[in-house]
């Protein structure tokens, strides 16, 4: 915890960002009867039966010094798939940055052994170097910021049913564009000394 804590802290630094990731499995769901649709005095009604079109993953990445977010929908989210979103964050997203820090949890495909699943050695290597990863403590996913950014998707876009993984991608993509245009930088409160006071029953006892 005290890691996380001191790395949201550290000065913002265009070559060395801090990015946050997290995932989070979502199941697609087809209507099997037409809805109503909305009208001045009713919401959108729709029948409770549905038609279940199997599972995706989305996949959040945020820079939160710089109020910047990305969302990828993919159809697993093995270790492969989190080594690809790896390689597209360093290559793509930040292919000027000397290192980019990376926060996330310990999930068993979150491991820097995924590159050398995914990719040729050398390859894999590139990659390592240009990349430090910082985990979550187990029960404290809370201090991941991507978190709270895939809550808000959550809230903001997906409490609905979306059939197919096409349009999966098209409202999230434009969930994305929208918050990024509109929502600002994450400005992190919660410091080492106000855990050591808050969270004090965390610590052992001498």
């Amino acid at each position: 915890m005290e890691d996380i804590l001191d790395v949201y802290h550290r000065p913002y630094n265009s070559r060395l960002p801090l990015v946050c990731m997290d995932e989070k499995p979502i199941q697609l769901l087809d209507e099997v009867h037409p809805s109503l649709s909305a009208t001045p005095t009713h919401a959108e009604r729709y029948d409770y039966e549905y038609k279940r079109n199997g599972t995706a993953s989305i996949f959040m990445f945020t820079e939160p010094l710089n109020g910047w977010r990305k969302v990828k929908v993919r159809e697993k989210r093995t270790k492969i798939d989190w080594a690809t979103e790896i390689r597209e964050l360093l290559e793509i997203d930040y292919p000027d940055a000397e290192k980019v820090t990376l926060v996330c949890d310990n999930l068993n495909t979150h491991t820097l052994g995924a590159l050398y699943a995914a990719f040729k050695p050398e390859d894999a290597f590139r990659l390592l170097k240009r990349l430090e990863i910082h985990y979550t403590p187990k029960h404290g996913s809370w201090l991941n910021i991507a978190e709270i950014e895939l809550s808000a998707l959550t809230r903001q876009c997906l409490e609905r049913r979306i059939k197919n993984l096409e349009l999966l991608k098209f409202e999230t993509k434009k969930w994305e564009n929208n918050r990024n245009n509109n929502q600002k930088s994450v400005d992190w409160q919660f410091t080492t000394s106000d855990a050591r006071i808050k969270l004090k029953r965390l610590y052992p006892k001498i």
